[in-house]
């Protein structure tokens, strides 16, 4: 049998996380289908995504009709309702999905997850907060946070051509749409940086804003 050439996704819970992986999975070229028994969360996705469903994902017959059984892997990002993360789990693997990654609220839930056949569970809360831990102890702040599929906090080195201008000439907030909440420089972070001293080609900006315009001075550093 020939191997698809694109991957297909199911991802069910619309909430911050299972957003976020929904879209980043149809930006890398994947069939995504998101699911979530709210309607506004499914309406607010669906130009972003491949199929968006409005599904009572506790009800098990109308999982079944979903057709997913084909699909290469699925997302459960439901950590709120436990007994819903449990079913949809136990459900994909038993329609034959071969892998599927579920969101858990604590460690008793990620227990029952990986019972019921979680090929992996993550706790994004948790790994979050350890990696901004781990780096503010080595002093290096952080390199990003997503807030959204959207918007985004992230460290950028300063870019050549802003290097002996201030935040007030750059004007980053009218021009780009993004603040400038921190500065790293000689290894310590600055909350509230001076506007009127020159940047330095060492420094790093720890920004907040729209991930299409971080993403484009990413490239300019």
């Amino acid at each position: 049998m020939a191997k698809k050439s694109v991957k297909e996704f199911v991802v069910f819970g619309l909430g911050r996380f299972g957003e976020s992986v929904a879209t980043t999975l149809a930006d890398r070229g994947c069939q995504v289908m998101a699911v979530d028994s709210n309607s506004e969360k499914v309406k607010d996705i669906a130009d972003s995504v491949t199929y968006a469903v409005t599904c009572d994902i506790t009800d098990a017959d109308a999982l079944s009709s979903l057709g997913i059984g084909n699909f290469d892997g699925a997302v459960v990002a439901i950590g709120g309702d436990i007994e819903a993360s449990v079913l949809i789990t136990i459900m994909a693997k038993e329609l034959g999905i071969p892998y599927v990654l579920a969101k858990a609220r604590n460690e008793l839930h990620a227990k029952i997850l990986r019972k019921v056949g979680a090929d992996m569970v993550v706790f994004p809360e948790k790994e979050t907060g350890i990696r901004i831990a781990n780096n503010l102890m080595d002093g290096n702040f952080f390199d990003a946070i997503e807030l959204s599929s959207t918007f985004s906090i992230v460290e950028i080195v300063t870019p050549a051509d802003w290097v002996g201008k201030s935040l007030i000439e750059l004007n980053l907030r009218a021009k780009r749409k993004i603040n400038v909440i921190g500065l790293r420089r000689n290894g310590k972070v600055n909350i509230n940086p001076d506007a009127a001293e020159p940047l330095k080609e060492e420094d790093v900006l720890v920004m907040i804003g729209k991930n299409e315009e971080l993403n484009k001075l990413r490239e300019m550093s």
